[in-house]
Protein backbone atom coordinates (compact mmCIF):
# COMPACT_ATOMS: atom_id res chain seq x y z
CA UNK A 1 0.00 0.00 0.00
CA UNK A 2 2.68 2.15 0.78
CA UNK A 3 4.37 2.09 -2.40
CA UNK A 4 1.20 2.99 -4.17
CA UNK A 5 1.16 6.16 -1.81
CA UNK A 6 0.99 9.07 -4.29
CA UNK A 7 -1.83 7.48 -6.22
CA UNK A 8 -3.64 6.51 -3.02
CA UNK A 9 -3.45 10.29 -1.95
CA UNK A 10 -4.72 11.44 -4.82
CA UNK A 11 -7.71 9.13 -5.34
CA UNK A 12 -8.86 10.36 -2.18
CA UNK A 13 -8.50 13.82 -2.78
CA UNK A 14 -10.59 13.23 -6.08
CA UNK A 15 -13.00 11.20 -4.32
CA UNK A 16 -13.52 14.00 -1.59
CA UNK A 17 -13.43 17.07 -3.89
CA UNK A 18 -15.91 15.54 -5.68
CA UNK A 19 -18.16 14.57 -3.17
CA UNK A 20 -18.10 17.66 -1.25
CA UNK A 21 -18.45 19.73 -4.60
CA UNK A 22 -21.72 17.71 -4.84
CA UNK A 23 -22.91 18.47 -1.13
CA UNK A 24 -21.97 22.49 -1.99
CA UNK A 25 -24.55 22.12 -5.52
CA UNK A 26 -27.03 20.49 -3.21
CA UNK A 27 -27.05 22.05 -0.44
CA UNK A 28 -25.65 25.75 -0.11
CA UNK A 29 -24.58 26.92 3.08
CA UNK A 30 -24.50 30.77 1.79
CA UNK A 31 -25.89 32.20 -1.71
CA UNK A 32 -23.21 35.31 -2.36
CA UNK A 33 -22.10 37.29 -5.54
CA UNK A 34 -19.00 36.15 -5.26
CA UNK A 35 -19.93 32.04 -4.78
CA UNK A 36 -21.41 32.32 -8.02
CA UNK A 37 -20.90 33.15 -11.72
CA UNK A 38 -17.51 34.49 -13.28
CA UNK A 39 -15.65 35.44 -9.70
CA UNK A 40 -16.62 31.90 -8.81
CA UNK A 41 -15.07 30.87 -11.86
CA UNK A 42 -11.98 33.04 -11.32
CA UNK A 43 -11.84 32.13 -7.66
CA UNK A 44 -11.57 28.16 -8.30
CA UNK A 45 -9.20 28.90 -11.59
CA UNK A 46 -6.90 30.53 -8.88
CA UNK A 47 -7.27 28.34 -5.92
CA UNK A 48 -7.05 24.72 -8.10
CA UNK A 49 -4.51 26.25 -9.68
CA UNK A 50 -2.49 27.28 -6.70
CA UNK A 51 -2.73 23.41 -5.20
CA UNK A 52 -0.96 21.83 -8.18
CA UNK A 53 1.86 24.59 -8.44
CA UNK A 54 2.56 23.84 -4.66
CA UNK A 55 2.17 19.96 -5.19
CA UNK A 56 5.07 20.13 -8.22
CA UNK A 57 6.93 22.94 -5.65
CA UNK A 58 6.63 19.98 -2.50
CA UNK A 59 7.92 17.05 -5.24
CA UNK A 60 10.56 18.87 -6.36
CA UNK A 61 12.16 20.32 -2.72
CA UNK A 62 11.07 18.00 -0.77
CA UNK A 63 9.99 15.04 -2.69
CA UNK A 64 10.13 12.62 0.20
CA UNK A 65 7.07 14.36 1.21
CA UNK A 66 5.54 13.13 5.41
CA UNK A 67 5.04 9.60 4.49
CA UNK A 68 8.56 9.18 2.82
CA UNK A 69 9.88 10.95 5.75
CA UNK A 70 8.03 8.13 7.61
CA UNK A 71 9.65 5.74 5.81
CA UNK A 72 13.15 6.52 5.96
CA UNK A 73 13.00 7.56 10.07
CA UNK A 74 11.28 3.84 10.41
CA UNK A 75 14.32 2.28 8.20
CA UNK A 76 17.31 3.88 10.66
CA UNK A 77 15.15 3.47 14.32
CA UNK A 78 14.24 7.12 14.89
CA UNK A 79 12.18 8.95 17.68
CA UNK A 80 10.72 8.43 20.47
CA UNK A 81 8.61 5.50 20.17
CA UNK A 82 10.46 2.83 18.64
CA UNK A 83 12.60 3.67 21.15
CA UNK A 84 10.64 2.70 24.57
CA UNK A 85 9.22 0.11 22.23
CA UNK A 86 6.24 1.70 21.97
CA UNK A 87 2.91 -0.91 20.23
CA UNK A 88 2.28 -0.04 16.91
CA UNK A 89 -1.34 0.71 17.18
CA UNK A 90 -1.04 2.87 20.32
CA UNK A 91 2.18 5.17 18.64
CA UNK A 92 -0.16 5.34 15.36
CA UNK A 93 -3.11 6.60 17.78
CA UNK A 94 -0.70 9.23 19.44
CA UNK A 95 1.21 10.03 16.31
CA UNK A 96 -1.77 11.19 14.47
CA UNK A 97 -3.59 12.90 17.68
CA UNK A 98 0.07 15.16 18.01
CA UNK A 99 0.54 15.73 14.26
CA UNK A 100 -2.91 17.43 14.23
CA UNK A 101 -1.57 19.61 17.56
CA UNK A 102 1.26 20.22 15.47
CA UNK A 103 -0.52 21.57 12.34
CA UNK A 104 -3.17 23.43 14.92
CA UNK A 105 0.18 25.18 16.78
CA UNK A 106 1.78 25.82 12.78
CA UNK A 107 -1.31 27.98 12.38
CA UNK A 108 -1.83 29.95 15.07
CA UNK A 109 2.13 30.94 15.06
CA UNK A 110 1.27 31.42 11.08
CA UNK A 111 -1.01 34.08 12.65
CA UNK A 112 1.10 35.43 15.55
CA UNK A 113 4.64 35.56 13.30
CA UNK A 114 4.45 38.25 10.81
CA UNK A 115 7.11 36.73 8.43
CA UNK A 116 4.52 33.78 8.66
CA UNK A 117 1.05 35.99 8.16
CA UNK A 118 2.81 37.71 5.16
CA UNK A 119 2.63 34.08 3.18
CA UNK A 120 -0.33 33.20 5.07
CA UNK A 121 -2.39 36.17 4.53
CA UNK A 122 -3.04 34.68 0.93
CA UNK A 123 -5.33 32.15 2.40
CA UNK A 124 -7.30 34.55 4.14
CA UNK A 125 -7.03 36.91 0.82
CA UNK A 126 -10.16 34.54 -1.12
CA UNK A 127 -13.51 36.76 -0.78
CA UNK A 128 -15.23 33.28 -1.15
CA UNK A 129 -15.54 30.48 1.11
CA UNK A 130 -15.81 27.11 -0.30
CA UNK A 131 -14.08 24.01 -1.08
CA UNK A 132 -11.50 25.71 -3.11
CA UNK A 133 -10.50 27.92 -0.52
CA UNK A 134 -9.05 24.71 1.35
CA UNK A 135 -6.50 24.60 -1.87
CA UNK A 136 -5.69 28.10 -1.56
CA UNK A 137 -2.45 28.25 0.03
CA UNK A 138 0.76 29.32 -1.42
CA UNK A 139 3.59 27.28 -2.32
CA UNK A 140 5.80 28.56 0.53
CA UNK A 141 3.36 27.68 3.42
CA UNK A 142 3.04 24.25 1.88
CA UNK A 143 7.20 24.10 1.94
CA UNK A 144 7.61 25.18 5.28
CA UNK A 145 4.32 22.88 6.54
CA UNK A 146 6.00 19.88 5.13
CA UNK A 147 9.59 20.56 7.13
CA UNK A 148 7.57 20.96 10.62
CA UNK A 149 5.31 18.21 9.83
CA UNK A 150 8.48 16.13 8.92
CA UNK A 151 10.40 17.49 12.12
CA UNK A 152 7.35 16.17 13.71
CA UNK A 153 6.97 12.57 12.45
CA UNK A 154 11.30 11.97 13.21
CA UNK A 155 11.01 12.78 16.66
CA UNK A 156 8.22 10.77 17.33
CA UNK A 157 9.06 7.52 14.96
CA UNK A 158 5.29 7.98 13.96
CA UNK A 159 4.40 4.71 11.83
CA UNK A 160 4.30 4.92 8.33
CA UNK A 161 0.39 3.99 7.79
CA UNK A 162 -0.22 6.93 10.78
CA UNK A 163 1.04 9.35 8.74
CA UNK A 164 -0.27 8.37 5.74
CA UNK A 165 -3.70 8.07 7.65
CA UNK A 166 -2.88 11.38 9.06
CA UNK A 167 -2.53 13.46 5.55
CA UNK A 168 -5.53 11.86 4.14
CA UNK A 169 -7.34 12.99 6.72
CA UNK A 170 -6.22 16.41 7.13
CA UNK A 171 -6.76 17.30 3.53
CA UNK A 172 -10.08 15.68 3.25
CA UNK A 173 -11.27 17.38 6.82
CA UNK A 174 -9.83 21.05 5.29
CA UNK A 175 -11.61 20.77 1.81
CA UNK A 176 -15.03 19.28 4.19
CA UNK A 177 -14.55 22.39 7.18
CA UNK A 178 -14.32 25.08 4.25
CA UNK A 179 -17.32 23.87 2.07
CA UNK A 180 -19.73 25.97 1.56
CA UNK A 181 -22.13 23.00 2.64
CA UNK A 182 -25.23 23.60 4.96
CA UNK A 183 -25.64 20.95 8.29
CA UNK A 184 -28.47 20.56 10.17
CA UNK A 185 -27.83 23.20 13.28
CA UNK A 186 -28.27 19.96 15.42
CA UNK A 187 -25.95 17.65 13.27
CA UNK A 188 -23.29 20.72 13.25
CA UNK A 189 -23.45 21.06 17.15
CA UNK A 190 -22.87 17.39 17.44
CA UNK A 191 -19.94 17.17 14.93
CA UNK A 192 -17.73 20.04 16.45
CA UNK A 193 -17.73 18.67 19.75
CA UNK A 194 -15.13 16.43 18.38
CA UNK A 195 -14.28 17.81 14.54
CA UNK A 196 -13.62 21.38 12.99
CA UNK A 197 -17.18 21.91 10.82
CA UNK A 198 -17.78 24.42 7.92
CA UNK A 199 -19.81 27.00 10.48
CA UNK A 200 -16.96 26.52 12.87
CA UNK A 201 -14.33 27.31 10.53
CA UNK A 202 -16.32 29.94 8.20
CA UNK A 203 -15.80 32.55 11.56
CA UNK A 204 -11.64 31.86 11.39
CA UNK A 205 -12.23 33.73 7.84
CA UNK A 206 -14.25 36.61 9.21
CA UNK A 207 -12.78 40.07 8.58
CA UNK A 208 -13.19 41.00 12.50
CA UNK A 209 -9.72 40.11 14.00
CA UNK A 210 -10.96 38.04 17.23
CA UNK A 211 -12.68 36.11 15.32
CA UNK A 212 -10.14 35.68 12.77
CA UNK A 213 -7.79 34.93 15.63
CA UNK A 214 -9.70 31.91 16.39
CA UNK A 215 -10.95 28.39 15.51
CA UNK A 216 -7.18 27.50 13.81
CA UNK A 217 -8.36 23.51 13.85
CA UNK A 218 -8.40 22.16 10.44
CA UNK A 219 -9.34 18.63 12.03
CA UNK A 220 -10.33 18.08 15.99
CA UNK A 221 -11.44 20.75 17.51
CA UNK A 222 -10.28 20.15 20.88
CA UNK A 223 -7.87 22.56 20.96
CA UNK A 224 -9.25 25.38 20.30
CA UNK A 225 -11.03 25.04 23.20
CA UNK A 226 -8.29 23.51 25.05
CA UNK A 227 -6.46 26.60 24.75
CA UNK A 228 -9.30 29.38 24.70
CA UNK A 229 -9.19 30.13 21.06
CA UNK A 230 -12.95 29.05 19.98
CA UNK A 231 -15.70 31.14 18.75
CA UNK A 232 -18.80 29.95 18.92
CA UNK A 233 -20.78 31.78 16.20
CA UNK A 234 -19.89 35.25 13.96
CA UNK A 235 -20.92 38.36 15.40
CA UNK A 236 -22.96 39.55 12.27
CA UNK A 237 -24.01 35.67 11.87
CA UNK A 238 -23.04 33.58 8.91
CA UNK A 239 -25.41 35.11 6.67
CA UNK A 240 -24.25 38.93 7.89
CA UNK A 241 -20.57 38.33 8.36
CA UNK A 242 -17.72 39.33 5.67
CA UNK A 243 -15.19 37.15 4.53
CA UNK A 244 -11.47 37.64 3.87
CA UNK A 245 -9.32 40.85 3.85
CA UNK A 246 -10.18 44.33 4.03
CA UNK A 247 -7.40 45.14 2.47
CA UNK A 248 -7.64 43.06 -0.02
CA UNK A 249 -11.35 43.33 -0.97
CA UNK A 250 -11.13 43.50 -5.14
CA UNK A 251 -11.79 41.10 -7.99
CA UNK A 252 -7.38 41.61 -7.93
CA UNK A 253 -7.68 38.35 -5.11
CA UNK A 254 -8.70 36.06 -8.02
CA UNK A 255 -5.89 36.59 -10.42
CA UNK A 256 -3.11 33.70 -9.97
CA UNK A 257 -0.29 36.15 -10.19
CA UNK A 258 -1.46 38.85 -7.79
CA UNK A 259 -2.07 35.81 -5.31
CA UNK A 260 1.21 34.52 -5.98
CA UNK A 261 3.09 37.72 -5.24
CA UNK A 262 1.21 38.81 -2.21
CA UNK A 263 3.84 37.33 0.45
CA UNK A 264 6.20 40.05 -0.86
CA UNK A 265 3.68 42.83 -0.72
CA UNK A 266 4.15 45.25 2.31
CA UNK A 267 2.36 43.77 5.22
CA UNK A 268 -1.17 45.10 6.27
CA UNK A 269 -3.05 45.40 8.48
CA UNK A 270 -6.85 44.53 8.34
CA UNK A 271 -10.38 46.15 10.11
CA UNK A 272 -13.85 45.18 10.24
CA UNK A 273 -16.19 47.51 8.37
CA UNK A 274 -17.57 49.53 11.56
CA UNK A 275 -15.38 48.12 14.24
CA UNK A 276 -13.81 49.94 16.20
CA UNK A 277 -9.30 49.87 15.59
CA UNK A 278 -7.51 47.13 17.13
CA UNK A 279 -4.10 46.97 18.25
CA UNK A 280 -1.99 46.00 14.78
CA UNK A 281 -1.19 43.06 13.74
CA UNK A 282 2.61 42.23 14.91
CA UNK A 283 5.12 43.90 12.80
CA UNK A 284 2.72 45.79 10.76
CA UNK A 285 4.38 49.26 9.45
CA UNK A 286 1.78 52.03 8.48
CA UNK A 287 1.73 53.32 5.14
CA UNK A 288 4.01 56.45 5.18
CA UNK A 289 6.09 55.10 7.83
CA UNK A 290 10.07 54.24 7.73
CA UNK A 291 9.29 51.38 9.73
CA UNK A 292 12.45 53.00 12.24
Amino acid sequence: MIENEPLIRFGAFVAIFTAMAAFELWAPRLERPEMAGALRSRRWLVNVSMVVISSVCLRIIFPAAAVGTAIYAQSQGWGLFPAIGMPVVVAGILAFIVLDFAVWLEHLVSHKWPLLWRIHRMHHSDQGFDLTTALRFHPLEIVLSMIWKAAVIVVLGAPVVAVLVFEIVLNGMAMFNHANARLPLGLDRVLRALVVTPDMHRVHHSVVRRETDSNYGFNLSVWDRLFGTYTDQPEAGHDGMRLGLTDYDGPQTANLGWALVLPFRRAGYRLARGAEAEPPRPGYVPKGSTGK
